[in-house]
């Protein structure tokens, strides 16, 4: 009898403590369940990462996108995807990615059009401050003045003199309105006080082909597409747009120097993200574009193309973006330039 005692006590024992014991497994089980999710949004990014360039192959934004891509995987430890999607100055990828999860998984790599754009189109549908949030900018890269070898002319003084002597009947060719090749030329025009008439391409690619294959006489590429032209007797260099010389051409006097004194038009480019990503995220790839940025392989394509690496912080990068907004609104309300 007493072992039979002994016996359901420590049964009656093991059986209170049963349910103790479930209880405390399961609440393991759910804070371990609780925990992954929470470890797994900390780790970023943890799948491929799509970069957006709102214009076609073969211009400056899609250049910028393409030399940093492979370099930047491999800091994300991510594959990075550049997807070009074209059309109307760019607009069309920029909604894109402002409509996208704000989550860093659809970057925006963009130039001057991303603050022309809405100054000049009622439906542009973003605003670059209040729809974006700024990565960092990437490159700076100054803009040819440059014609079809068959115009007569060789110097941007015998250009403004041509223009002024033949007004409206001289044409240049534009990545789209408010890109950066006809806000150039409308600079171009203001300080000249030309007549030069714009023909709107699709990008800046189809712009310069325009220029090369002598369907307008005039372009504002960037120097990264129109230093390998000039070599191959294609096109034919006038000036370039910064107050510096440029090493890609460095016989190549400055639009400033060759007769409109101040004349200054430098591209620029940035990455930025949807508003509303989470701020360590921002932080995490902005670091991985500092990083990029001063890759020496990267710093060597860059110079090859007659670009500046220009890294900011977020912060100073919506400094810049603003003192834009305001450079390049004054040329548009003295050129009545709308959107269309």
């Amino acid at each position: 009898m007493e072992r039979i005692c002994r016996s359901s006590i420590r049964y009656s024992l093991l059986s209170a403590a049963l349910p103790a014991t479930a209880a405390l497994l399961a609440a393991t089980v759910l804070l371990a369940a609780t925990a992954l999710p929470a470890h797994a949004a900390e780790r970023f990014p943890a799948r491929p990462i799509r970069m957006i360039a709102p214009f076609p192959p073969g211009g400056s934004t899609d250049f910028n996108a393409r030399a940093i891509q492979d370099k930047f995987s491999d800091l994300l430890g991510q594959q990075v995807v550049v997807d070009n999607r074209g059309g109307a100055s760019g607009q069309i990828g920029t909604r894109i990615v402002k409509d996208s999860t704000p989550d860093g998984y659809t970057l925006l790599v963009h130039t001057v059009a991303f603050v022309t754009s809405p100054m000049l189109y009622d439906n542009a549908g973003y605003d670059p401050l209040k729809d974006f949030m700024p990565v960092s900018m990437i490159s700076q890269v100054p803009t040819t003045v440059s014609v079809h070898p068959s115009l007569p002319v060789h110097s941007v003084k015998e250009l403004l003199a041509l223009a002024k002597s033949r007004p409206g009947e001289l044409i240049y060719a534009s990545s789209g309105i408010g890109t950066n090749a006809h806000i150039t030329g409308e600079l171009f025009n203001l300080m000249g006080h030309t007549a030069i008439r714009a023909i709107h391409y699709k990008g800046g690619g189809p712009a310069l082909a325009a220029v090369v294959s002598g369907e307008v006489q005039v372009g504002f590429s960037n120097i990264t597409q129109t230093a390998r032209l000039a070599e191959a007797g294609r096109l034919r260099p006038l000036a370039v747009s910064s107050l510096k010389r440029s090493p890609a051409l460095p016989n190549l006097p400055t639009v400033s120097e060759a007769g409109l004194p101040g004349f200054e038009m430098v591209a620029w480019h940035i990455v930025a993200a949807p508003r509303g990503t989470p701020q360590a995220i921002v932080k995490t790839l902005n670091e991985k574009v500092k990083a990029t940025l001063s890759d020496r392989t990267i710093l060597e394509r860059f110079d090859r193309g007659g670009m500046d690496p220009f890294y900011t912080t977020p912060q100073e990068a919506v400094a810049y973006l603003k003192g834009e907004q305001v450079k390049w609104q004054r040329v548009i309300n003295e050129r009545h330039i709308k959107g269309q």
